[in-house]
């Protein structure tokens, strides 16, 4: 006997409006962090710009604080995809720029968004964790990528450089959302264009893509 569940259409149908009353809730509250903080935008609120009743609210979250988890795992969902994309397309010359440059515009137009999740990690070291893996998952693909370039592992120290360069430009990214310290902000030019060039010095990323070992054959010496 197939141990797959039967659903009557009606069921099916009821199931795809459950989950879209779902997705438009979460999408309607990125929307009004667009102009408002978290904590100032009311479950009534969220429930009437995304054409639902409260009641519908209730019947998929049980709090703002599961709202924002689910926030969260989309946001999640998202880096991950985008990433995905983005080394499988990009060129070795382009691909600091391009990630970072993107990943700034991603945070400032939901800063809102992370301003609460970094808020709320203070109080909830827990709610942080999956987050943080994000963050290595990222370092762990730069490090694949330089690492088939140069054609070899990198050493610990190589290793090391990278992940740092990474933690240095997601927590300046932090910073600058939650304190805001200058001199420059996400939104210009010379924040990205800073965040880039610290990258790549600290990780060693140009010389270690750019210069990868000859093989089959020795370096001839100079006389």
């Amino acid at each position: 006997m197939s141990s797959v569940t039967y659903l009557s259409p009606e069921r099916r149908i009821r199931q795809k409006r459950s989950q879209v009353t779902y997705d438009t809730l979460i999408e309607t509250a990125f929307a009004l962090l667009e102009d408002k903080e978290f904590d100032d935008v009311s479950i009534a609120e969220l429930a009437q710009e995304a054409g639902y009743s409260v009641g519908a609210f209730y019947a998929r979250f049980r709090s703002k604080d599961e709202l924002f988890d689910a926030m969260v795992v989309r946001h999640l969902d998202n880096r991950r995809k985008v990433r995905r994309e983005q080394f499988a397309s990009l060129g070795d010359a382009e691909l600091v720029h391009a990630l970072l440059e993107e990943t700034v515009h991603y945070y400032w137009g939901r800063r809102r968004f992370w301003r609460a999740a970094l808020i709320r990690s203070i109080r909830d070291p827990e709610f942080w964790v999956p987050i943080r893996k994000l963050s290595h998952e990222f370092a762990d693909s730069t490090i694949r990528r330089i690492a088939a370039r140069a054609r070899r592992t990198l050493t610990s120290t190589e290793d090391a450089n990278v992940r740092f360069a990474v933690q240095l430009a997601f927590g300046t990214i932090n910073n600058t959302i939650l304190n805001r310290p200058g001199p420059f902000l996400l939104d210009q030019e010379p924040f990205i264009a800073n965040l880039v060039r610290a990258f790549r010095l600290v990780s060693g990323y140009d010389d270690l893509v750019a210069k990868p070992p000859a093989r089959g054959r020795k370096a001839r010496k100079t006389r």
